[in-house]
């Protein structure tokens, strides 16, 4: 629906909405009669009742709804800086700021689909019953025991310091969009990743599922017990 009809739609439920308030105060409607002839009032409610039922209940929802910036994503997520940037400004807890800090430090240079990749890993091992259940605890596990990290940043002895306040800006909007998503898509229930430079031995036990930029992602295999 054009903008046109949209404006036509939209005198047409408001010319319904006068005839109504006119039905239910009779001692104004003959007052107001001469201002809308009966011919006049038959062709509006005709007009309204067409306009209306030509547009289904979706598009109305879609035309009634908040902006689009304002809209949770969910399956409209496209992996592009212009679209992270065109959406708003997000915020949230403290489980966002860890994910934000994970995205960053592990993937500030990858792709966008790569970071959303990233994320999808994380928020996967909280809904995993063999990781922590929530998003601060997964991106800490293992801190502070030397070679025990599940994520390198947290134990390579350096200080997690963030100076790139754009990729800072964007990696906060992946991790924003990533928790509000309903699906994951990429990876497709991966657990686990490693840089494509290596080759990690446990990688073996593994069922690879995807490579995207410099990260390859695994999931858990699944065996069906013998009788």
């Amino acid at each position: 629906m054009g903008f046109g009809e949209f404006r036509t739609f939209a005198m047409a439920i408001c010319a319904g909405l006068a005839l109504q308030v006119l039905a239910l105060q009779p001692s104004k409607a003959s007052d107001l009669s001469s201002a809308f002839p009966a011919a006049g009032l038959e062709d509006a409610l005709r007009h309204e009742n067409a306009m209306v039922s030509a547009v289904s209940l979706s598009r109305v929802a879609v035309l009634t709804s908040p902006r689009p910036k304002e809209r949770p994503k969910g399956s409209e997520v496209r992996y592009s800086g212009r679209w992270l940037r065109s959406l708003a400004k997000p915020s949230g807890g403290k489980q966002w700021a860890c994910l934000a800090e994970a995205i960053y430090f592990e993937a500030r240079g990858e792709s966008v689909e790569g970071q959303f990749a990233v994320a999808e890993v994380i928020l996967n091992r909280v809904d995993s019953p063999k990781f922590p259940n929530s998003i601060c605890s997964v991106v800490r596990q293992g801190a502070g025991r030397i070679h025990a990290c599940q994520f390198s940043y947290n134990c390579d002895g350096k200080l997690e310091y963030i100076a790139n306040g754009t990729a800072y800006d964007q990696v906060k909007r992946v991790a924003w969009v990533s928790m509000d998503r309903k699906t994951r898509p990429l990876t497709k229930g991966a657990t686990y990743y490693h840089a494509t430079h290596v080759s990690p031995s446990w990688a073996r036990r593994f069922q690879h599922v995807a490579t995207i930029g410099v990260h390859r992602f695994y999931k858990p295999i699944r065996r069906v017990a013998e009788k």
